[in-house]
């Protein structure tokens, strides 16, 4: 895989916020719900979400800026020392070290043949056979579990309320159709059992992880299982109180808005938000927004200046230096 930086289009310094802003955008983009039947978008979404799983994970990205893992999340072998890219007898230089033991052109005249063959062995399951009789002369291969493998999953709010299930492609090319648990969290990991890479020898497969992302809204605004809302009012709303349509993500609902309202006045419509463990849904908050004709009204500048001029009150209290 190319590098995850560069497949994410950030640099090497960006921010975390920067990182997950950059991957939701591409998601977005390229989700195979966005670009059914195309191949080459799947392919891109595949290695969006594999790349985020490098540079969007602390522990990943630090492994990777330091060359412990590759571009696929998987560990980098540098053979022993003195002996570049290539390990003793054809294993990784890893293996000289699964033990403990660290081998270099100081030590190995310290050590014998067979314990060096049966260290090297003994992270493979055959040490002791190899060391008894040989260098594995009666060595049995053992069965290796399959990798895991990560991949993120781009939600629409409107998803989650619906309880509908979120479509992934796998590192693996498999493409699944996952069921969200009740009250899923933005950024919530779920493991599916045996989806990972197959196993080796007989070996079970590994697990796919998949971490849920809920993708930007146009409108709403998660806190936690809160949702927000900036709803525009006129004036003579505010003044006058009425009842106004608020969309939810259910479709517009009608709402009160009390005479005498001020800007940035919060109402709650209950359990308009999103879904909860327990059961039941969270709260929609809409915070008005007193908003003015564009480009001005002269009738109403008139009217402001005799109510200006009769009715003049401070609307700022004594800690903002009114007199």
């Amino acid at each position: 895989m190319r590098d995850p930086y560069t497949v994410l289009g950030v640099s090497r310094d960006a921010s975390e916020a920067d990182v997950k802003k950059a991957f939701r955008k591409l998601a977005k983009k390229f989700h195979p719900d966005s670009n059914p039947g195309d191949k080459a978008a799947q392919a891109k979404f595949s290695e969006i979400n594999t790349a985020y799983e490098i540079v969007g994970d602390k522990e990943k990205r630090a492994k990777f800026d330091r060359g412990e893992i590759d571009a696929d999340g998987k560990p980098t072998f540098h053979g022993f020392e003195g002996h570049p890219g290539g390990g003793f007898g054809g294993f990784g230089g890893d293996r000289g070290q699964a033990h403990g033991f660290r081998y270099s052109s100081e030590n190995m005249s310290d050590v014998g043949m067979d314990d060096i063959l049966s260290q090297i062995l003994g992270g493979m399951g055959g040490g002791r056979r190899a060391k008894a009789g040989g260098f594995g002369a009666r060595a049995q291969p053992q069965a290796v579990r399959g990798e895991d493998v990560t991949v993120t999953a781009s939600v629409s709010l409107e998803d989650v309320v619906a309880g509908r299930k979120a479509r992934v492609t796998l590192p693996t090319g498999k493409t699944l159709d996952v069921a969200l648990p009740q009250g899923v969290d933005d950024g919530q990991q779920i493991r599916l059992k045996g989806q990972g890479q197959p196993g080796q020898l007989g070996g079970p497969a590994g697990d796919a992880l998949v971490k849920v992302a809920f993708a930007p809204h146009k409108l709403f605004k998660v806190d936690g299982h809160t949702l927000k809302l900036d709803l525009p009012i006129g004036l003579d709303e505010a003044v006058l109180g009425a009842k106004v349509r608020v969309p939810t993500l259910e479709g517009a609902v009608e709402m009160t808005v009390p005479a005498g309202s001020n800007g940035g006045r919060t109402l709650r419509l209950r359990g308009k938000g999103l879904p909860l463990a327990k059961g039941g849904r969270g709260d929609l908050l809409i915070q008005l927004r007193i908003t003015l004709p564009e480009g001005g009204d002269s009738d109403l500048e008139e009217l402001m200046k005799k109510w200006r001029d009769a009715r003049r009150y401070s609307a700022r209290g004594e800690e903002f230096g009114a007199a």
